[in-house]
């Protein structure tokens, strides 16, 4: 049995990125604890009705999987590029130290999005092996509609890790659609189809029917 985090910079960032793999992984046993870096707030502009409707999303998300533990770190979306960057490595620091994971599933560096390559960095700040030595992999997941339209072409997602999910791809998009607001019609990127074609793709580069890509980032054996 593996300790695992799945880093989200928002919350849907999980299930686009690795939900078939998580949902693999808590199929096989292990403990998968979800980190959700942030959150949205009256402050910035989001109704009570929006913030509550979130709340419940992210509760039947994490009932959906049955992950280990749920950490939300209420960061304002959008703006963690804002926050000093040794805030953020404190709190997650704080958190791969009592978890103690050996493998971590984090955003791609080169994604569009502020809040994910922020994440990225500050995370990375906490994978020192003599620092953390228990954490044995890392996994940077493909997150549609952030990492593909990144226009800095020096970092592209070169996948060199797949999974087979077909078994899980439609647990996968039932789990996505607790998302309402997130998704739209195809041709929009976050669309049923697109996650699907996303997989339909990935799985035969494998010949397989599914799979999710990754980037080993650390793999120490």
């Amino acid at each position: 049995m593996s300790n695992i985090i799945v880093f989200a910079p928002h919350p849907d960032d999980e299930t686009l990125g690795c939900g078939g793999t998580l949902l693999k992984h808590i199929e096989a046993k292990d403990s998968v604890h979800w980190v959700i870096l942030t959150d949205i707030s009256i402050d910035q502009g989001f109704s009570k009705k929006v913030i509550n409707t979130r709340k419940k999303e992210i509760d039947l998300v994490k009932n959906k999987f049955q992950f280990t533990s749920t950490h939300q770190l209420k960061f304002k979306t959008t703006q963690l590029d804002s926050v000093p960057i040794n805030e953020l490595i404190l709190k997650i620091s704080d958190l791969i130290k009592k978890i103690k994971p050996e493998i971590l599933y984090v955003p791609f560096y080169g994604d569009i999005h502020s809040d994910h390559f922020t994440a990225f960095n500050a995370i990375s700040a906490c994978t020192k092996s003599f620092r953390y030595p228990f954490i044995k992999k890392i996994f940077a997941y493909e997150t549609i509609s952030e990492t593909e339209l990144s226009l800095i072409h020096s970092n592209v997602f070169k996948p060199n890790c797949w999974v087979d999910i077909t078994k899980y791809l439609s647990k996968k998009i039932n789990i996505m659609s607790i998302y309402k607001s997130e998704l739209g019609d195809h041709p929009f990127p976050r669309s049923k189809k697109n996650i699907e074609a996303l997989a339909t793709f990935r799985g035969a580069t494998i010949n397989k029917k599914a799979a999710e890509s990754f980037m080993i980032l650390k793999d120490i054996r």
